[in-house]
């Protein structure tokens, strides 16, 4: 039996306006003992993640301004899910796809100047991109300098850090990254809300985009004949 694959979505808020201002894309698996998380996103086969990409965002795009998919190196420089990325733009336009430059790491390694061009290409098409998991692996700032330019957001992830939001730390990370996208003119969504201490913190830190599960988990979006549950 074929492996089964889905996006779950969780949203983005904006609470300045209270409002959902996208949605993020979240692949997972059917497995005997629920949905979870691929243990290899690079070992999927390139064209069901294309055709997967192509029929969700057809679902998804009346719903919302920004649709945001994750997308590592090595699948940004495949051809077939490249071209499905462009097909997704088409269809759901005027819904802006944000291609979300994940750090997982592929079986080929490509350097920042590797991905310049194609990134290029998808700006070109309307796409807008967005730096995931800054901060931390392989997106701290001399890393990822160069795509910059290019960006129009970038995502700081409180789970991907031991130490909780209230460290003093973690907070001179904020700041430096709401110091960086306001340089250059970028949205800076802070993901990893978890509760209301989390909200009420990065308000005071001048953060008005979020991503959390204090605002919604992710939710499997079915497709048209889906019968299985989210469980």
């Amino acid at each position: 039996m074929e492996p089964i694959y889905r996006y779950f979505v969780q949203p983005q808020i904006n609470t300045e306006t209270k409002t959902v201002f996208g949605y993020e894309l979240l692949m997972k698996q059917l497995t005997p003992d629920g949905w979870r998380l691929p243990e290899s996103f690079s070992a999927i086969d390139p064209q069901i993640v294309a055709d997967l990409l192509v029929a969700t965002t057809k679902v998804l795009s009346p719903k919302v301004r920004y649709c945001s998919v994750n997308v590592n190196r090595e699948q940004l420089m495949t051809t077939s899910i490249a071209s499905a990325i462009t097909k997704s733009q088409e269809q759901i336009y005027p819904t802006r796809l944000v291609v979300e430059l994940t750090e997982d790491d592929g079986p080929q390694k490509y350097a920042v100047q590797d991905l310049i061009p194609q990134l290029k290409k998808f700006i070109d098409q309307g796409m807008e991109l967005s730096l995931d998991d800054v901060g931390t692996g392989d997106n701290y700032f001399t890393d990822i300098q160069d795509l910059l330019p290019l960006a129009s957001e970038v995502k700081f992830a409180l789970q991907n850090f031991n130490q909780g939001f209230s460290d003093p730390k973690i907070q001179q990370q904020v700041h430096f990254w709401r110091a960086i996208t306001a340089e250059y003119g970028l949205r800076l969504v802070l993901e990893g809300i978890e509760d209301h201490e989390d909200s009420v913190l990065s308000k005071r830190l001048g953060i008005r985009l979020k991503q959390g599960y204090y605002f919604s988990k992710p939710r499997l979006l079915k497709l048209p004949g889906d019968t299985f549950d989210a469980g």
